[in-house]
């Protein structure tokens, strides 16, 4: 578990500077000195800007929490907090030299790393949804006919597709999944800059997980070793040492509701890190946090390889949808009828939801990629800068 985030043994030389740094929620913690455009008053504005993100997210209703809308506005929230972050370095290179922030920045761009693995393996898990989605929309034609009498070679069909649908959906933990074995990834398109980078960096450009990859670790990695700033660090970074903990603490809290709600390889919702309630924007992502922790323990969910909205509504009406199929007995009862054509509208609908969802999703998930690769390149190159400088 992540070591507790009150430090009591390190307090800070003077309150107004903490509270400034740190973005607690009322204004009237601002000291006189700091105008609008103080180096103050910017890093206090990412800690607002981080805290309303999210907790637009952590406030949605029960339909839409965790559903591929949720999870686009999630990624948006993300990339408009590390856009943020862009600026905030740019603006502070002067001091990206000092060992402090040296130290903190190279550590943050290593987690950034790690994270291209898991945009990769929920791209993959995507596609595998997009693959039920086809099926699915099997399993409704099937039920199609000129005819207005629902007959048996209708259910015959019907039966066959929700069986080839049934082992597609299958988690194959032991034997590593389908998706995994698809040599496909944000970086199989590689650009010049790419093919020239140095070997080093080339694991951030692979095109899939390896069998033995597992989300699980890939998010303990992260994690590891992440902790919020003491008094002393804040102090002798400018400050920076606070933006540097949010973003990459946002960084490993999104990549976690990620594997949550998609299907990853060894994925594991267990939590090693403690949210730091310090901060202004911990308390949405408590919220998001004990919601999702909720939602993988109820009963329908446990055995769940996504908490995504659609994946639950794609399982439980297929669920009911072959009860009803094994069980019919012609000719049909209209009760019968009845409750296969409101099964089948339920079912048309989630298929429509995710074949006009999930591209956008992938998109996004592409950008935040991109993102990563490109906030880590331009960092670096700060970083170097700076030395020279």
């Amino acid at each position: 578990m992540m070591p507790s985030s009150s430090n009591p043994g390190s307090p800070l030389p003077f309150a107004t500077f903490r509270r400034s740094i740190l973005g607690m929620r009322n204004e009237q913690i601002h000291s006189m000195e700091s105008g609008p455009n103080s180096p103050d008053a910017e890093l206090e504005s990412f800690q607002k800007q981080v805290f309303n993100l999210f907790h637009d997210l952590s406030a949605a209703n029960s339909d839409e929490f965790l559903s591929l809308s949720w999870i686009k506005k999630l990624l948006d929230a993300y990339m408009g907090c590390q856009e943020e972050f862009r600026v905030i370095l740019c603006k502070n290179r002067a001091h990206l030299s000092k060992p402090p922030v040296h130290k903190l920045l190279t550590e943050f761009f290593e987690r950034s790393i790690k994270a291209l693995d898991i945009c990769n393996a929920s791209r993959e898990g995507i596609d595998k949804i997009r693959q039920w989605q086809k099926h699915l929309e099997i399993v409704i034609s099937s039920f199609e006919s000129k005819q207005r009498v629902m007959g048996e070679g209708q259910f015959r069909r019907a039966r066959k597709a929700l069986m080839d649908l049934a082992l597609v959906m299958l988690d194959e933990k032991e034997t590593g999944s389908m998706f995994s074995q698809r040599n496909r990834s944000f970086g199989r398109h590689k650009s010049k800059d790419a093919r020239n980078h140095k070997p080093g960096h080339s694991r951030s450009l692979s095109w899939s997980v390896s069998q033995s990859w597992s989300a699980a670790k890939q998010l303990q990695s992260i994690a590891n070793n992440l902790v919020p700033p003491r008094g002393n660090e804040i102090v002798g970074t400018n400050g920076l040492a606070v933006p540097i903990f949010t973003m990459g603490f946002v960084l490993m809290f999104v990549l976690w509701a990620l594997v949550a709600a998609i299907p990853c390889q060894d994925r594991s919702l267990q939590s090693h890190f403690s949210i730091p309630r310090q901060f202004s924007w911990g308390t949405p992502l408590y919220f998001i946090h004990v919601r999702i922790v909720d939602e993988s323990k109820k009963r329908e969910r446990k055995n769940s390889i996504g908490l995504m909205k659609e994946i639950y509504q794609i399982e439980k009406g297929v669920h009911h949808i072959t009860e009803l199929v094994d069980s019919a007995q012609f000719p049909l009862g209209e009760e019968q009828k009845g409750e296969v054509k409101e099964v089948l509208e339920e079912l048309s609908q989630v298929s429509e939801g995710c074949k006009n969802g999930l591209d956008p999703l992938e998109r996004h998930l592409r950008e935040v990629f991109r993102n990563i690769m490109s906030c880590r390149i331009e960092g670096l190159e700060l970083l170097g800068g700076a030395k020279l400088s």
